[in-house]
């Protein structure tokens, strides 16, 4: 297997931290994007190589690993495994021909090599089950999709999976499907399948967990006066607000229970903040600029 350098991949350093792991992978995610490179192979292949370094090194215990063994860093448990039970045959004399001390570098891959390429039946190696290696995959969606329950389909290393995705998926989320990654050794268990969404914003709201915010105009006689005006939530429900006279720019107003489901929480919903932005009148026609000179002096009176 073809050693990739996460770190490389994005751009950072080994002391890197962790706000610099995830900005350094949002700037390239948007750069590297299949959407924005729909027809650029190698782009594509560079965005999953992207996917995988985060998933790695966005989560402090398999970066732990990666750096330790470095591309045999999914087998790193198995390793101790046998080096345990080498140690338990070394103590009762029954110590194998093929122990060798502590592993490093080439050594260690090396080691993987022998133990999941080599033969040797009849062997305590050979006999040993060991699982499958987990599987990394990324999958985007609209972020209409995570708002409802649906089921999806794709394609990983040539098998056709189909999986129901729970409404309230959240961006870079990552969920584990038991089972389905690389075949186990020996008859052994099989690695499970990790999937990371990429959630593609195309409304105009913002999502902030489970909260959704909107910025509606408000023309200033309503927000002087007062009055009643209508919105639309994320389903495209309308909602009648009233607005209270002498409403203040950038003022929110918050609708409990009108934001984003909440995810595996059946009938929970976030709220909805609804910010005003109020337009100042332009192309005045004369009679109005009077008026609004008389309201300006009578304010001073």
């Amino acid at each position: 297997m073809e050693f990739i350098d996460y770190y490389k991949v994005l751009g950072i350093t080994k002391n890197a931290s962790a706000d610099e792991i995830k900005k350094a992978y949002r700037k390239l995610a948007r750069k590297l994007h299949p959407d924005i490179n729909p027809n650029d192979a190698e782009a594509q292949k560079k965005f999953q190589q992207l996917n995988e370094a985060n998933e790695v090194l966005s989560n402090p215990e398999k970066r732990k690993k990666y750096d330790k063994y470095g591309k045999d860093w999914e087998k790193g448990e198995e390793y101790h495994q046998y080096k345990q039970q080498q140690q338990q045959y070394a103590n009762s004399g029954q110590q194998q021909s093929y122990t060798r001390g502590d592993f490093g570098g080439e050594d260690f891959s090396d080691y993987f090599s022998s133990m999941f390429g080599g033969q040797g039946a009849g062997s305590r190696r050979s006999q040993t089950k060991y699982r499958g290696q987990d599987i990394q995959a990324s999958l985007q969606i609209d972020i209409k999709e995570a708002y409802t329950t649906h089921k999806k389909e794709f394609t990983v290393n040539d098998k056709n999976i189909r999986i129901t995705i729970p409404a309230g998926i959240e961006d870079q989320q990552t969920i584990k499907i038991s089972g389905y990654g690389g075949p186990g050794i020996n008859k052994g268990p099989n690695g499970d399948l990790y999937i990371t969404f990429s959630i593609v914003n195309t409304t105009n709201f913002k999502r902030v967990e489970n909260d959704l915010f909107i910025t509606k105009d408000l023309d200033l006689y309503t927000a002087v006066l007062g009055g009643e005006i209508t919105i639309s939530d994320f389903n495209a429900s309308k909602l009648k607000l009233k607005v209270a006279a002498g409403t203040q720019n950038n003022t929110k107003v918050r609708l409990k229970g009108k934001g984003f489901p909440i995810y595996k929480k059946e009938d929970q919903f976030g709220d909805l903040y609804v910010t005003y932005n109020i337009l100042i009148p332009t192309n005045l026609s004369e009679k109005e600029i009077e008026l609004f000179k008389e309201l300006a002096q009578s304010t001073k009176n």
